[in-house]
């Protein structure tokens, strides 16, 4: 498997993070990011925290995207459950 892109700032790529979700250029995983959020964690102390590698952009996108995992999920999850 190759490197895939899941957005401008998140890819997975099978040689780092045993293949888990980073920010491009980072071994920064997006979980771990999204976990600050969902603590409360101000963006701009998460920028701080990861000197500025994973930017205020990044997170915007690491946050939308785990929402989409979310709604994708509870979709099928819908659809699993009428059949």
């Amino acid at each position: 498997m190759r490197t895939k892109t899941l957005g401008r700032h998140i890819v997975i790529d099978p040689e780092i993070c045993h293949g888990q979700p980073t920010f491009l250029g980072t071994r920064v995983r997006v979980s771990q990011v999204v976990k600050q959020v969902a603590s409360g964690m101000d963006w701009d102390q998460i920028v701080w925290q990861w000197r500025g590698t994973v930017p205020r952009d990044a997170i915007a996108e690491a946050v939308q995207l785990a929402g989409k995992a979310f709604e994708k999920q509870n979709h099928s999850r819908r659809h699993s459950r009428s059949a």
